[in-house]
C-alpha cells in the first residue's frame, strides 16, 4: 500500500465484478436469429411439389402431424417411409397425451389421386376426425 496525495491506494489492479450486459445482449440475438432462421427449416419432410390453388395457402396448426405422399404412392412422417399398415399405430404414439391434434397430409402434385385420398379414408376409419390436405398458393399471372 501506497499513500498518495493523503489517500490510500492498494497495489495492483482492481478487477470489475460487472457483468457486460451489452456482449450479453448481442449474443441473445445472435442465437434468437439462428433459431428463427433454422425452425422452419427442421419441420420439413421430403422434398414434394404441392398442387397450387387459389387463394391462400391452406396449412395446419403448430399441434399438427404431417404426412407426405410421394408420386410413387409411398407415406412419410418427417424423413422416414412408412408402411400403410402400420401407420395408424405411428400416428397414436406420435398423438400421445394431445387429443385434438390435426393431421395434414401432404401429397405431391402427381401422386395419384387414390393415394391421397385411400390416406385419407384410413385416418378417417380409425377415428381422427381433424385431416386435412397441405397446398401452395398459386401465383397470379397478370
Amino acid at each position: 500500500m501506497a499513500i498518495i496525495n493523503g489517500r490510500i491506494q492498494r497495489r495492483g489492479s482492481r478487477r470489475n465484478a460487472d457483468i457486460n450486459m451489452t456482449n450479453l445482449m448481442d449474443v441473445m440475438m445472435v442465437l434468437l436469429v439462428v433459431f428463427m432462421v433454422a425452425a422452419p427449416l427442421m419441420t420439413s419432410g421430403i422434398q414434394l411439389d404441392l398442387p397450387k390453388v387459389g387463394g391462400g395457402t391452406l396449412n395446419g396448426k403448430e399441434t399438427s402431424i404431417n404426412i407426405s405422399v410421394d408420386k410413387d404412392g409411398g407415406y412419410y412422417i418427417g424423413q422416414s417411409r412408412i408402411a400403410p399398415e402400420t401407420i395408424i399405430d405411428k400416428i397414436k404414439a406420435i398423438q400421445g397425451e394431445n387429443k385434438d391434434i390435426t393431421i395434414t397430409i401432404s401429397g405431391d402434385e402427381s401422386s395419384s389421386y387414390g393415394s391421397v385420398i385411400g390416406l385419407m379414408a384410413l385416418l378417417k376409419d380409425a377415428g381422427f376426425s381433424k385431416v386435412g390436405l397441405k397446398t401452395e398458393a398459386r401465383k397470379n399471372k397478370r
